[in-house]
């Protein structure tokens, strides 16, 4: 599963199923439920396919062997571990606490916001999947 066609596949349905969960379905949020569950399956499919890059990058980190460009993109990375993992938890207690409607809203604006950072950070990686053959 770590050919390129794999990780171009993983990617669009994660960012297919990330746009969808912004859709407001007030009168069924069972559509919200499948879509956010959707995307994040495979947003942990993504990181598991790049885990190897996690690990080495979290020991040069360790180690102080990053350079500064690298190491933007590894805080925006655990930082977007955090936020999903707030945006899915308080997804989940939303359903039986209303109150954690509003966290839930600003987690997945500000995990929106750092996807969007993320894409640009590594611009680069993904014109290079679609230049080779």
């Amino acid at each position: 599963m770590k050919s390129r066609s794999a990780k171009i596949v993983v990617d669009l349905c994660m960012t297919t199923f990330l746009a969808l969960s912004f859709v407001r379905w007030e009168s069924d949020p069972t559509f919200h439920l499948i879509v956010g569950t959707s995307c994040t399956l495979f947003f942990t499919l993504h990181v598991i396919i790049h885990r190897k890059w996690l690990v080495s990058v979290t020991r040069s980190c360790l180690e102080g062997k990053m350079n500064w460009a690298l190491r933007g993109k590894y805080v925006v990375d655990l930082l977007l571990l955090v936020v999903w993992g707030i945006s899915v938890a308080t997804g989940v207690l939303a359903v039986w606490f209303d109150a954690f409607g509003r966290i839930h809203g600003l987690s997945a604006r500000l995990g929106l916001v750092l996807v969007v950072i993320h894409v640009v950070q590594h611009r680069g990686q993904i014109r290079s999947y679609f230049k080779r053959k």
